[in-house]
């Protein structure tokens, strides 16, 4: 079972990554967010690309590797992605009224993958 969620969100982040690296601007324009310059789709393709694709690396580790660093690695990941949620909420409180796409929609894939991961780790 371990093995099969640590893949599974490992997938969903590379997906991710992957599409911030090829196409910056479509995976900013459901947040409002700009990509019309060299610099924004730098920072996109960095944080949500060279991150995301990172972050798979480390789970698809934690799935298939061997080593006493495997549960920290997947225990780290699922951390993070509490703090993407909880950044979310923290958010909603001080700016109200955001739709349930995008903004709560990723709040509760980061929650449902932040769980699923923190209960293998």
């Amino acid at each position: 079972m371990r093995t099969v969620v640590l893949a599974l969100v490992g997938v969903l982040f590379t997906g991710m990554g992957l599409y911030a690296l090829v196409a910056p601007a479509a995976l900013a324009r459901p947040f409002g967010l700009s990509a019309s310059t060299a610099v924004s789709r730098t920072e996109i393709r960095a944080v949500y690309g060279g991150f995301g694709v990172a972050i798979a690396g480390v789970l698809f580790w934690s799935a298939f590797g061997s080593g006493e660093l495997r549960t920290g690695a997947a225990l780290t990941v699922g951390v993070a992605l509490a703090g993407m949620a909880g950044g979310r909420v923290l958010s909603w409180l001080v700016d109200r009224g955001m739709r349930f796409y995008p903004i709560w929609f990723y709040c509760l894939v980061e929650l449902a993958g932040a769980g699923l991961v923190l209960a293998v780790a």
